[in-house]
């Protein structure tokens, strides 16, 4: 377990996130699933949070990550969600004809600390699931 450090703080705040696609739609694969993985890289770069590990299923995301105690998880997600749903949705024209009502994601997340769970739990899940995910075998 290693602490962040900002100009002020030291500090541990990773949170294990989950948000899924409306109506759970398996649309996240090929280019798009790509584009999504850059833009979602980039929010967090620009907002100072640090992935420890992100999987992208089909029809869902996972996300084990670092926020700065300046952010709230809420301010996280309504920018990686919401920038992510209008470039996409922009990118691929394709997609208005599926996710009407122009969302592209479900309305909310999952979230929990690492509190209650070790990270190596955390982790060994999201390489399970990745691994699961990448055989295309159904649950």
């Amino acid at each position: 377990m290693s602490y962040s450090t900002a100009s002020h703080t030291t500090f541990y705040h990773r949170y294990h996130v989950v948000w899924a696609t409306k109506y759970r739609y398996k649309v996240l694969q090929g280019p798009m699933r790509e584009r999504i993985r850059e833009i979602i890289r980039q929010s967090c770069a620009e907002m100072g949070v640090h992935i420890v590990k992100g999987v992208l299923a089909r029809d869902h995301v996972h996300m084990f990550i670092n926020v700065p105690p300046k952010l709230a998880l809420a301010t996280v997600m309504q920018r990686i969600k919401g920038r992510s749903s209008r470039r996409v949705q922009m990118e691929f024209p394709d997609l208005r004809k599926r996710c009407w009502g122009r969302r592209f994601w479900a309305r909310g997340y999952f979230s929990t600390t690492a509190g209650n769970v070790t990270e190596d739990i955390i982790l060994q899940y999201l390489e399970l699931h990745s691994k699961h995910d990448a055989t295309g075998v159904s649950r």
